[in-house]
């Protein structure tokens, strides 16, 4: 891992145990996490269910202690009034004040976060506008739907002027169109020189923003790095798309193919190298039949944190 000079975020043997059921029974939900992000950073923090993620973020904002290492935000400790004050964060399930406008709720949120009072109205019109809610700046939030809660939600969190904003799940909710907003919003926080943290499970939208990525199983981190790093490049299968195999063809082309997909008129196959592609092609030209597409595939994000997963599952790791 490299070393950061003066991290933002900062993990030492980070480790967390508590008691959970009847018996109280021990469950080490953090295992010596070690992790520094850096200044105008966007990390990306992985992991299924139940693998620590929410724990961390809560040692991060100060809601939770560590059974033992450390974190720092800013180079102090979570817990001080005025790392909080210079930290935005959007929990996974946040709770609003339904009989609120959206206005209102901001403009509570400017207030608890230390807004002067002077600049309070002109930040809750930004926000509104950052998060293409200004159209609903007046209405009660209990007709909002759970999307338009999440944009009000990431614009309480950024109500402020953070430094640091932290995330957990902020893509829950969101269309299509509401998460390549919130992309451009968490890629502006970086070009403003602020430090992101943030959990989803939403890989497409880690792969096309993040700097650096962290996967988390069982507590333990087991991969971290920059996404080239991590994503090789290399090619790891190769589609082809025909039209028009007829049956006796298609039993040839089966037995070389890894996957075969029929889509109406058309065969996609999935090979692993050139030389299966060839034999393909062989018999697609004596098939007669076309070729509409052939396309290498690299491993994308998805693929690694699968294998990554169930490799750590398997205790491969230790």
């Amino acid at each position: 891992m490299a070393v950061i000079n003066q991290p933002v975020i900062e993990m030492v043997r980070l480790s967390k145990t508590y008691r959970s059921g009847f018996r109280m029974k021990k469950v080490q939900a953090l295992v010596d996490l070690n992790l520094q992000i850096g200044k105008g950073e966007i990390f990306g923090f992985l992991g299924p269910n139940g693998a620590g993620k929410t724990t961390a973020i809560k040692i991060l904002i100060g809601l939770a202690k560590p059974s033992s290492g450390y974190a720092t935000v800013l180079g102090k400790p979570p817990r001080e009034t005025r790392v909080k004050r210079r930290l935005g964060f959007l929990p996974e399930s946040p709770y609003f004040y339904e009989y609120l406008t959206a206005s209102e709720f901001l403009t509570l949120a400017a207030q608890l976060s230390g807004v002067n009072h002077s600049e309070i109205k002109s930040r809750v019109r930004q926000m509104l506008k950052v998060v293409r809610m200004e159209y609903a700046a007046n209405q009660q939030m209990r007709g909002f739907s759970r999307g338009m809660l999440q944009r009000i939600g990431i614009a309480q969190a950024l109500i402020h002027d953070p430094e640091v904003v932290i995330l957990d799940e902020p893509m829950g909710g969101l269309d299509p169109i509401g998460r390549k907003e919130f992309r451009d919003i968490i890629v502006g926080l970086r070009d403003q020189g602020k430090t992101v943290f943030f959990s989803t499970h939403i890989l497409a939208d880690v792969e096309m923003i993040c700097d650096r990525v962290g996967i988390i199983v069982g507590g333990r981190m087991v991969e971290m790095g920059r996404l080239n790093d991590i994503l090789s490049g290399e090619v790891e299968s190769i589609e082809i798309t025909l039209r028009g195999v007829s049956g006796k063809f298609r039993k040839g082309l089966e037995r070389i193919a890894d996957r075969c997909i029929e889509a109406g008129e058309l065969l996609m196959l999935s090979v692993k190298n050139e030389e299966e592609v060839e034999r393909v092609l062989a018999i697609a030209r004596d098939a007669q039949a076309q070729v509409k597409a052939i396309i290498p595939r690299s491993m994308t994000l998805e693929e690694f944190f699968m294998a990554r997963v169930n490799r750590a599952r398997r205790g491969e790791d230790n």
